[in-house]
């Protein structure tokens, strides 16, 4: 248990939290309290990217594993959200993807009266955070904490046929999603270095750890409230365990919460921020009242389309049997093997109609048979697309299933609300239908697996992702950044709650629309900016090079 006063508390060590402890700490003349509800996630399965698959699919002491209510438009399945848990958050379970989303997101946002995020605002802070192989230059950064490499498997033939695929199917072949042109087919950058997972916390908080005085990290502490006193926040109610003590840290300055779209609603609406009405029925007492306090739900949804490899290189080639053990003691006895690899290097963003002036899906490519979050092992070789819808317009929200701070949030997503998310991801699956049916894949094409080429009417298609659709964990917008106009804005522009002091939310709960992508690197820039904010250094200058040439 950390005691005594802190200048910053700062909730949840993921993709947020790990950057402000760090950032913030490198003032010696600050005080930082890092609550982490999980633990120091040191496990081999965290450290090698193929446990991906294995984080992913179970709940465990490193993945909340939480489920949503019942989803009307999804056959009214109870769908599965696996979240980070412990240092380092969802970057230490997800799948080590390293996109930024398109140039217009965040032109976007400030088109939308938030000053300071564009993405010529935004650039230099994706600079500063990473370290990129390929070197520095107008769009990358060199000698920032989060390490960004190319994938070591990107020469295999399947990665390489699905990207000339695109191409004979009539689409651009880009050479960096992070680049001067997002849309096309390509290889992806990954947070991955020599073979390890590079989360948040291996990037920002393992150099610090045990060097620096003024950060106290406590993991194992779950947030009961934020304590709400005359307009201010003062300081953290939590425990060590279910049933114990409550201990009590106070704030000198802010408290900092960076629980993620999931939890950081969970943890104000506990603390008695949020809807009034919505509070009152839970039977918690209204401290401050903001009605977009777990309103503005977005996710991105998926499916996977898996074909059969009629050769033996797909990743069940080298799983299969004993082959799992044998990759596993590979790695841990050698650092060797396939371990290292993520089985995700390649994939595309595409437009649903010619007409957009962005890509509105996303591939990720899988070198195996990939359904259900892992969940089903597939016992032959194959290769998956998935295909991302990117920018819904369901909208969906997080409440409280009870003021127990050890319960799951309620969670509704909303998916396919909206008929043009229908129409983007049936389109979607016919675009992905068309790649796998190129020339530069048939020397290794199969059978189509699933859905299988009997789904092919709008219907039945409708009726497959109802059934199949699953997230691709990308949950955003419950704290939404807003004007002072917005009734739903939860935060400013400087992430501060709307209308309290000493309270600010930063994490991906605060995007106002959900981006083209990936949302990891978005998150962490996220952070990089506001602990600038916060520490009151002058924003870094913004980027020269014209948005118009990265788009």
């Amino acid at each position: 248990m950390a005691e005594g006063a802190f200048d910053y508390i700062v909730i949840g060590a993921g993709s947020a939290g790990s950057v402000l402890a760090a950032r913030l700490t490198e003032d010696p003349h600050v005080r930082v309290l890092l609550l982490e509800a999980g633990g120091r996630n040191t496990s081999v399965l965290v450290r090698m990217p193929a446990g991906v698959g294995t984080l992913i699919k179970q709940k465990s002491k490193h993945n909340w594993g939480f489920w949503s209510e019942e989803e009307p438009h999804m056959d009214n399945r109870r769908m599965w959200h696996p979240r980070g848990k412990g240092l380092g958050g969802s970057s230490a379970i997800n799948g080590m993807v390293y996109i930024r989303g398109h140039a217009r997101d965040y032109d976007q946002w400030r088109q939308m009266g938030l000053d300071g995020w564009s993405y010529a605002d935004v650039l230099p802070y994706f600079r500063k955070a990473e370290d990129y192989s390929g070197g520095a230059d107008q769009f990358h950064g060199t000698g920032g904490p989060l390490k960004v490499n190319w994938g070591e498997n990107s020469d295999h033939p399947l990665y390489r046929g699905v990207i000339e695929a695109g191409r004979q199917a009539g689409h651009k072949v880009t050479p960096d999603f992070n680049g001067a042109d997002q849309e096309g087919f390509g290889r992806y950058q990954l947070t991955i270095n020599d073979g390890q997972r590079w989360s948040a916390a291996r990037g920002y908080l393992a150099p610090i750890a045990g060097k620096r005085s003024n950060l106290a990290v406590v993991t194992g502490a779950r947030v009961h409230r934020i304590v709400v006193e005359n307009g201010r926040a003062t300081g953290v109610e939590y425990s060590l365990g279910q049933g114990k003590p409550v201990n009590r840290a106070d704030a000198k300055r802010e408290v900092l919460l960076c629980a993620g779209a999931f939890q950081s609603p969970q943890i104000l609406q506990l603390s008695g921020i949020g809807d009034p009405l919505a509070l009152r029925a839970k039977g918690v007492t209204p401290v401050h009242a903001l009605k977009g306090v777990g309103a503005n739900l977005q996710d991105h949804l998926d499916v996977t389309l898996n074909w059969a490899c009629t050769q033996p290189i797909s990743l069940y080639n080298e799983i299969k049997g004993l082959g799992q053990l044998k990759v596993g003691l590979q790695y841990l006895l050698t650092g060797k093997g396939t371990g290292r690899q993520n089985g995700l290097e390649a994939g595309a963003f595409l437009k649903s109609r010619p007409d957009l002036d962005r890509p509105d899906l996303q591939i990720h490519f899988v070198i195996a048979i990939m359904q259900e979050h892992a969940k089903v092992q597939a016992k032959r070789d194959g290769f998956t697309f998935h295909v991302c819808q990117l920018r819904p317009e369901s909208r969906g929200r997080v409440s409280l299933s009870s003021t127990d701070p050890y319960a799951d949030p309620s969670i509704l997503t909303n998916f396919l609300a909206a008929e043009e998310d229908r129409r983007v991801v049936r389109e979607g699956i016919r675009i992905a239908r068309e790649v796998a049916g190129q020339e530069a894949l048939a020397p290794y094409r199969g059978e189509e697996i699933w859905p299988g080429a009997h789904v092919e009417s709008d219907a039945d298609i409708d009726a497959w992702v109802r059934a199949k659709g699953e997230t691709i964990y990308h949950p955003v917008g419950t704290a939404r950044m807003g004007t002072a106009d917005d009734p739903l804005a939860v935060v400013d522009k400087d992430c501060k709650v709307i209308g309290l002091e000493g309270l600010r939310v930063i994490d991906a709960s605060v995007m106002p629309t959900l981006i083209g992508g990936n949302t990891n690197a978005p998150t962490i820039v996220i952070a990089e900016k506001i602990a600038d904010v916060i520490r009151g250094l002058p924003p870094l200058a913004p980027a020269e090079t014209r948005v118009a040439e990265m788009v």
